[in-house]
């Protein structure tokens, strides 16, 4: 479903990268990284608009031809960052929310680990 997921700090750079074709590694990281001005841009005008009432999902960065990339901040400033094939049209709004969800979760049990150092870069598989 995913082409890439990946965690960013909140110094915006990657925590953990994860790409379903190694051949094309440089490419994520390259798009991944381009979404982090939209980013910034995106919490930026929310934070002006919205004190503390921040929504965490961002939707949809930007398209390209063959990739969607959606984000995702927490309140901590951890970026999640899911880009998807352009073909699969059958992903609603609210599936992608819910993958974020999911990713959320998982890293805030990472964090709460005692053997995890903070800010050190994630490995699973």
């Amino acid at each position: 479903m995913a082409a890439a997921v990946a965690v960013i700090s909140k110094e915006n750079y990657p925590l953990y990268v994860k790409t379903s074709s190694p051949g094309n590694d440089l490419k994520f990281l390259y798009t991944i990284h381009t979404s982090l001005d939209v980013i910034e841009e995106k919490v930026l005008t929310v934070n002006k608009t919205a004190s503390d009432l921040r929504e965490l999902y961002l939707g949809l960065l930007y398209p390209t031809e063959d990739y969607k990339v959606y984000g995702y901040v927490t309140n901590t400033k951890i970026k999640f960052i899911v880009v998807v094939e352009s073909s699969h049209t059958t992903l609603r709004d609210n599936e992608i929310r819910q993958m974020f969800r999911r990713i959320h979760a998982g890293y805030a049990d990472m964090v709460c680990n005692p053997f995890y150092t903070a800010g050190e870069v994630v490995s699973s598989k």
